[in-house]
């Protein structure tokens, strides 16, 4: 909600605009309080009192993220050129860290490394070192190397692939993505607000649960390129309608702080 709709136009929105936005998706106005609450707590979000009104409005370190996740999630799911070189990792935690190295595991697999068993780790995408530096420098107590490799002439890539990542469960996830949005029709404002949201909130688990392999070592019918062809013209048919529904939920909000300080 925040990405697609407030971040884009002023950055901020009435508390009510978000109860009634996140209202149309099903959640009470005590959850959506609750949560603005904790965003609030938490620094991603900041309030101003308008009377007994408020106006939440994105901090600086989230409009950062999310302009950040924006661009990788609108530009996740094209093709790219790969040179054969993989990114390889080794970890390695002390016992008494297991916090630690969980917590890098899990850092790691967000990033798309798959896990070759050891402490290897492996990704196609070399430019992710990056990634690691800043990973290693925010967990001292864990030892991370990196190597830049090409496969061999011993063994099978296919079978590295197979044993790094659960490529079935992730074209499932994408099959039934397909399955989901390619015959939606929202024929109301209301309805295109309701499917834009779901869409994109659908679709952006797929940076985090597809590693982006290319295509030359991905399985025959790989379902990326028709979920993503879906995605964007789902997304370009119902953007204007579910924006221009989002500021006019807004806007009614804002007319109601508005009357009474003319009448006053």
């Amino acid at each position: 909600m925040l990405g697609e709709f407030v971040m884009p136009t002023s950055g901020s929105a009435w508390q009510e605009t978000l109860i009634g936005a996140l209202g149309l998706l099903d959640y009470t106005p005590q959850a959506v309080r609750q949560a603005v609450a904790r965003s609030i707590a938490d620094g991603w979000l900041r309030a101003e009192r308008h009377g007994r009104r408020s106006r939440v409005l994105l901090t600086p370190a989230t409009a950062t993220m999310l302009t950040s996740g924006a661009e990788r999630i609108y530009t996740f799911g094209q093709p790219w050129e790969w040179d054969g070189q993989w990114l390889l990792v080794v970890l390695r935690v002390p016992e008494q860290s297991r916090h630690v190295r969980h917590r890098i595991r899990s850092q790691l697999a967000w990033a798309g490394f798959g896990s070759l068993g050891g402490g290897v780790y492996v990704s196609p995408h070399v430019e992710r070192e990056a990634e690691l530096r800043a990973l290693a420098e925010a967990n001292s107590a864990a030892e991370v190397q990196s190597f830049h490799a090409r496969f061999g002439e011993v063994g099978r890539l296919e079978d590295i692939v197979a044993n790094a990542w659960d490529l079935g469960a992730v074209a499932e996830s994408y099959n039934e993505f397909i399955a989901r949005f390619q015959r939606l029709r929202p024929k109301t404002p209301e309805a295109v607000f309701h499917a834009q949201t779901d869409l994109v909130h659908a679709w952006r688990q797929f940076p985090f649960l597809d590693p982006d392999l290319p295509e030359s070592v991905l399985p025959r019918g790989w379902p990326r390129w028709r979920a993503h062809e879906l995605f964007a013209a789902k997304h370009d048919a119902w953007h204007v309608v579910a924006r221009d529904h989002f500021i006019s939920l807004d806007s009614v909000a804002d007319s109601a702080t508005a009357e009474p300080l003319r009448a006053a």
